[in-house]
């Protein structure tokens, strides 16, 4: 009989061999991206223009992204905030730990399911019997025992293995996540430093404006006190004047707020010292833009590769469901003593020992297993769809970086001689104005066109470094890169 049980084993456990449902493959590249991102070519390089951040940047398709890639802006200030927050940011923090939860749900998953259960008993009873039932063997007397019991279940159809490569995909697609968040923390921190430089350089501007729009002021009052000028033009002054300064506030405000959430990100309380102040003359617009190819994105975003281990996880959950359907395979065994004397425990003629094999094949449940399957598969097609989605919207980023980037240097060249004309022009008015040359309202018109065209053309040279910035986001930011993963 022991034979025959042991039999039963080897063919059940030699059976493990096969593991049933879909093989998962890793989804290829679309083939319509072939080597540009865009519908028309992309220029060589972009235009280019006087002042900050006007250089011309140039698309190195093919070239690699730097795994730090914020170090292309060339600020210290910015490169050691980015590292302190990566190393005290909450969310940061929150990932990497969820990760180290998924692994250890996965060797837990991997000892109880690969592995034979061993287990050892240790017991004692003491227990009185009735006459009635016993006899003249009636009586109180104890009863001690000790084991050793193992347990297996052999993986004939494979539905251990698909467990546990779900498992896997699990703790993989935890690990992207981990990237995913570790590159919009750094680009977060890099677009906030930028808003607050062009916050500052927007409020310096039109504070200058401010500043000659009072010395105007003072002009026009003096020529009103000796009748020169009328009062309506003294009040069409003073309200220029507050208008402008109306503006004030507002930029202050949205100025302090990017420096709370500079502090947010950084893993630090608003009102914690010793964090730096930027300003776009203390960034650098990296000229050599490293643009990765089409066909290599897919395996460089974080959010595509968790996308893909959530369709492989749900690959391996089809032959689980499948594996179901099949006979259920067991093995158990024990071996122990028994004795009514604890010295006498483990002599010889108290030894007891069992074995156990057991096939389990489902007959009828209601179709539950086979809708089961169906259910499994629909899950895959679903998760299938939503991979195709963050591919689409993956290279629609990129693209829209690509020609933001093009565009925005197109526009700060325009704005840069629009500002150039207009503060030339004003310069002129002012002159004029003086010698009663030109009226008041050509003056006016001629400080709201300067005030207009300068703190556009602070919004568009932070544009730039903003573009780059998400450029480099949207290209996966080069963390297959780093040598610390």
């Amino acid at each position: 009989m022991r034979k025959r049980i042991f039999t039963v084993a080897l063919i059940a456990a030699g059976l493990g061999g096969c593991a049933l449902g879909p093989d998962f493959k890793t989804p290829a590249a679309p083939a319509a991206a072939g080597d540009s991102y865009t519908p028309t070519p992309l220029p060589g390089q972009t235009a280019s223009a006087p002042g900050v951040g006007g250089a011309a940047q140039q698309f190195a398709f093919g070239q690699e992204i730097p795994a730090q890639w914020w170090t292309l802006f060339r600020s210290p200030a910015l490169d050691q905030l980015i590292r302190n927050a990566l190393a005290q940011n909450p969310n940061m923090a929150a990932a990497e730990a969820t990760l180290r939860q998924a692994q250890e749900n996965y060797n837990a998953q991997a000892g109880n399911l690969v592995y034979p259960s061993v287990s050892a008993q240790l017991g004692a009873t003491r227990q009185k019997t009735s006459s009635a039932t016993a006899g003249s063997a009636a009586g109180v007397f104890n009863l001690y025992n000790a084991s050793v019991n193992v347990s297996y279940t052999p993986d004939v159809f494979g539905a251990t293995r698909r467990t546990l490569e779900g498992a896997q995909a699990a703790v993989d697609y935890q690990r992207f996540q981990v990237e995913a968040t570790y590159l919009a923390l750094s680009a977060n921190v890099v677009t906030t430093a930028i808003q607050e430089a062009s916050l500052r350089a927007q409020l310096q501007a039109t504070r200058e404006v401010l500043d000659a729009l009072n010395r105007q002021l003072g002009v026009i009052e003096k020529q009103f006190e000796y009748g020169a000028v009328p009062r309506g033009t003294v009040l069409s002054q003073r309200n220029q004047v507050a208008q402008v300064a109306a503006t004030v506030a507002p930029l202050e405000k949205a100025l302090a707020s990017a420096r709370h959430q500079l502090s947010v990100l950084a893993g630090k309380l608003p009102g914690e010292a010793g964090m730096p102040e930027f300003a776009l003359e203390s960034l650098t617009l990296p000229q050599q833009l490293p643009v990765s190819l089409p066909s290599a994105l897919v395996r460089q975003r974080p959010d595509i590769r968790a996308s893909e281990e959530l369709l492989h996880q749900a690959s391996a959950a089809i032959g689980v469901a499948t594996a179901a359907q099949y006979p259920q395979f067991s093995l158990s065994g024990s071996y122990g003593s028994s004795s009514q004397s604890f010295g006498k425990l483990f002599d010889s003629n108290t030894n007891a020992w069992s074995l156990a094999a057991a096939i389990t094949q489902p007959i009828f449940n209601g179709g539950a297993l086979s809708a089961q399957r169906r259910a499994a598969e629909a899950a895959y097609d679903a998760a299938a769809a939503q991979y195709r989605a963050t591919v689409l919207a993956a290279f629609q980023n990129v693209a829209d970086a690509l020609r933001a980037l093009d565009a925005d240097a197109a526009a700060l060249k325009s704005q840069a001689e629009a500002e150039a004309l207009a503060r030339e022009t004003l310069t002129l008015a002012e002159q004029q104005y003086k010698l009663g040359g030109i009226s008041y309202l050509s003056l006016l018109d001629a400080q709201r066109s300067y005030q207009q065209t300068h703190i556009s053309l602070v919004q568009a040279q932070a544009a730039r470094y903003a573009d780059t910035a998400a450029l480099f986001q949207a290209l996966g930011g080069g963390w297959w890169n780093r040598t610390n993963q």
